[in-house]
């Protein structure tokens, strides 16, 4: 080992970022900034902290709403058709999980439909006329 060890690297100067604008609104670099007697420039935004756009509308709205009285209700399944069904039903000896899973639907499907609380799907209805091989659509 002959001669005197030198390195070549550069230096590496690693500095913090400059602030965001989050950073330089916030209270304590507008104290800081102000203590330092720089400018300080403020605005008040239009609507600001409000919620205008919201609620100006909302007038118009609730008054059609109070005026409408057209009644917004799901069709229900009619009584023909859920007599119709447990009965087709009950002369096959089929209980209602029995037919839910000859239909591939849940059984609580069937279960909706004989107490009439579903809402009537055309697909389903002919499921059930398949698997129970009677008519039920035909009275309406």
């Amino acid at each position: 080992m002959a001669g005197p060890v030198s390195q070549d690297w550069e230096p590496v100067v690693l500095r913090k970022k400059a602030p965001t604008a989050a950073a330089r609104k916030d209270d304590k670099a507008v104290n800081a900034a102000r203590r330092a007697g720089a400018d300080i420039e403020t605005m008040k935004k239009h609507n600001a902290a409000t919620n205008k756009a919201a609620s100006s509308s909302t007038s118009l709205n609730t008054k059609r709403l109070d005026e409408d009285t057209e009644n917004l209700a799901h069709d229900r399944v009619p009584t023909e058709l859920k007599k119709a069904i447990m009965q087709a039903r009950t002369e096959k000896k089929l209980t209602q999980a029995q037919l839910a899973q000859i239909i591939n639907e849940k059984p609580q499907v069937i279960q909706e439909y004989e107490s009439g609380k579903a809402i009537p799907n055309q697909q389903i209805i002919g499921k059930l006329e398949r698997a129970l091989g009677a008519k039920l659509r035909g009275k309406k």
